[in-house]
């Protein structure tokens, strides 16, 4: 099966990466044409158009201006490990055995704004780009326009050589609605991990990112194949709910005590 989760904001370029089995992002070619758009706008421009501070807008215009093929371990990092945040807590790819990087190069893909999808093991340079970045370009008005038939095809080629149709979303709304699911050749399950807080199970971000981690890391650790196999997840204290769940919507609840 193949897993998918969404980038992270936060960055780290300054710790060493755990391993040198590093690989090329696949759509440099489309990277480089969303930095030669990017490169136009000004500082403010950019914090208008990201809706950041300007002393990120500062930080990521000089992002834009560095930024240069070939990525090599001396100015780029394999992704998996360069994301920070809630979901790579939950991922923790530095502590992947090299057996494991393999089979996570198979099995888990990284959607993104500036590079499409990512490998774990590809090398990226730090940037900032939310797939939901309103960024007129030759496909359209939007991120969505430039990359949904791009993101389709290569998903459903991904999917057929992970071994199993079943393409397990991990992602946020916000990137996965650069797929096409009507173009998608594979069956999208969905796991929801709900928390309880004051007695009522509920989707609370922060632990619901980083469990996305923490489940792709498990399939990944225990090379799960089967959508089934999906329901004996029991990592940090989630279990499944067969009674909340519903199709392929597979809803995981943990109880506050075990937190």
């Amino acid at each position: 099966m193949l897993s998918i989760i969404s980038p992270a904001k936060t960055l780290d370029f300054e710790t060493p990466p755990t391993t040198d089995q590093v690989t090329q992002p696949d759509f440099l070619k489309h990277s480089q044409a969303l930095i030669t758009i990017l490169r136009d706008y000004s500082p403010q421009q950019i914090s208008e158009l990201m809706g950041i501070s300007d002393k990120l807008a500062g930080l990521n215009a000089a992002r834009f201006e560095e930024w240069r093929p070939p990525f090599t371990l001396s100015n780029a990092k394999p992704a998996a490990q360069a994301f920070q945040g809630d979901v790579y807590t939950g991922l923790q790819a530095e502590n992947f055995s090299e057996a494991e990087n393999r089979y996570a190069q198979s099995h888990l893909r990284i959607l993104s704004g500036l590079y499409g999808l990512l490998r774990p093991l590809d090398l990226i340079q730090a940037y900032r780009l939310e797939m939901g970045t309103k960024l007129p370009n030759s496909a359209g008005k939007d991120l969505y326009a430039y990359w949904k038939p791009i993101l389709t095809p290569a998903l459903n080629e991904a999917i057929a050589e992970s071994g199993s149709n079943v393409l397990v979303n991990l992602a946020s709304n916000e990137y996965f609605k650069a797929v096409d699911t009507k173009q998608l050749n594979g069956r999208i399950i969905t796991p929801v991990f709900k928390d309880e807080k004051n007695g009522t199970f509920k989707i609370i971000s922060f632990y619901a990112k980083k469990a996305r981690g923490l489940m792709s890391a498990w399939m990944i650790q225990q090379q799960v194949n089967d959508p089934d196999e999906l329901k004996a997840f029991d990592v940090a204290g989630y279990r499944f709910d067969a009674s909340a769940s519903q199709g392929d919507t597979f809803v995981f609840t943990r109880k506050e005590a075990d937190r």
